[in-house]
């Protein structure tokens, strides 16, 4: 049953009152009288009480006039309508707080025909508010289930180059995400499709991507984050904080741990300027597409560096043993196939790591050299110097610094 409108009636009149009451088929309309106020004081405690849909005014009230009661009532209750009972003397005072919202107004002595041509406007009005009101709280509640698809939808296509930086900041802040350009992006590629594996059925591709992605947000759950998906199966990654160092490896070893298979996962900060996102999240895909061409050794050396990183006493010759290859072997494929030589790539982690000590905590020089490796601390600064261009003292103090 549609639950009645609520009124109230106040006027210092009994003889008015009643004659409203009397005039019109309550039910027959929708509503009913809940409440009666002789001054507009009462007919605020009445509001605070019960809520009201309607309410009948007399402009002129004692203790508080109808004017001064309807900007109080307005502020406890935004939805009511209002309605003015008013004498002729009074009809340019009426007219005034018609145009400040309210619905209409009555003569004394009241007209039964024209009170309830006024309530039958007013209700036909509450009628499609109540329409409006339903559509848009059950569209209010798709949307709310639909949040992590929206999420997923909008990064992707923000991230791709589709969505401008203003829309993006607006969209962000309505899906609940930081209103700010993400500080890394990420990709995970699971060539699952490769020339010594069976292809899979797609009930099973799916679960396993879900199951990737399961692994991901567990292993950044530390900062604010979004996955989404292309159709191609690659998993996107937009992080509000920097990941430490060696997440890259930590997904690929975690996937293959629990899984049994392999992924390809590349971080890449996001620098300034509109299109900054989609240029991170392509060099992204770049990178994991180009990890297929590299060899077990060079993706086990490197997952190994980003894992160990942190231990001084690490060398070529002792690092090669670990891995059963000849120092000069493993120098070379790590040139050919990185570009870069070993103590190259393990002063770039090192500096890497630095950096996000540098920027999220509060560590001291020689605490933050010795957690990245380096058992000296001027040791240290000559590296970071080298590779930022400043000194760790100055990026701290936010100076300027080359890329990485």
């Amino acid at each position: 049953m549609k639950k009645l409108y609520q009124v109230l009636i106040a006027d210092d009149e009994p003889i008015i009152r009643e004659g409203i009451i009397d005039a019109v088929d309550w039910l027959g309309l929708g509503m009913e009288v809940a409440a009666e106020a002789e001054d507009g004081e009462e007919a605020l405690e009445i509001a605070q009480r019960i809520h009201i849909d309607l309410v009948l005014v007399d402009m002129n009230m004692p203790i508080m006039d109808g004017i001064a009661m309807m900007k109080k009532l307005k502020e406890l209750q935004p939805a009511c309508r209002f309605v003015i009972i008013t004498g002729h003397d009074e009809f340019a005072y009426a007219q005034e707080a018609i145009r400040l919202g309210v619905k209409d107004y009555i003569l004394k002595p009241v007209n039964a025909d024209h009170l309830r041509e006024v309530l039958q406007s007013v209700k036909d009005e509450l009628d499609e508010l109540h329409v409006r009101d339903r559509y848009l709280k059950k569209a209010s509640e798709q949307i709310e289930k639909n949040i992590p698809l929206l999420r997923e939808r909008f990064c992707r296509e923000w991230i791709q180059g589709f969505v401008d930086e203003s829309e993006a900041m607006e969209q962000l802040e309505f899906l609940g995400l930081p209103s700010r350009p993400p500080a890394q992006i990420g990709v995970v590629r699971w060539p699952e499709t490769s020339a010594n594996q069976p292809l899979m059925k797609e009930g099973e591709r799916q679960l396993f991507l879900f199951a990737i992605e399961n692994i991901v947000s567990e292993l950044v759950q530390h900062t604010s984050h979004l996955l989404f998906r292309e159709h191609t199966g690659l998993i996107g990654i937009c992080l509000w904080d920097e990941a430490p160092v060696e997440t890259a490896a930590e997904i690929e070893q975690a996937v293959q741990n629990f899984l049994k298979i392999a992924v390809h996962v590349h971080f890449e900060r996001v620098k300034e300027g509109p299109s900054a996102a989609a240029e991170a999240y392509d060099a992204c895909r770049d990178a994991v597409f180009k990890e297929a061409q590299l060899s077990p050794l060079v993706r086990r050396a490197r997952q190994l560096i980003q894992e160990q990183y942190g231990r001084p006493e690490l060398t070529l010759e002792s690092f090669a043993s670990s891995l059963q290859v000849s120092p000069v072997y493993l120098s070379r494929m790590l040139k050919k196939e990185l570009g870069t030589s070993f103590v190259g790539f393990l002063t770039q982690t090192r500096i890497r790591k630095a950096v996000q000590l540098l920027n999220s905590t509060p560590m001291t020089m020689y605490e933050i050299a010795e957690q990245v490796g380096y058992e000296s601390q001027h040791y240290f600064s000559t590296a970071f110097k080298k590779v930022m261009g400043v000194s760790p003292n100055r990026y701290r103090k936010g100076e300027a610094f080359q890329d990485m």
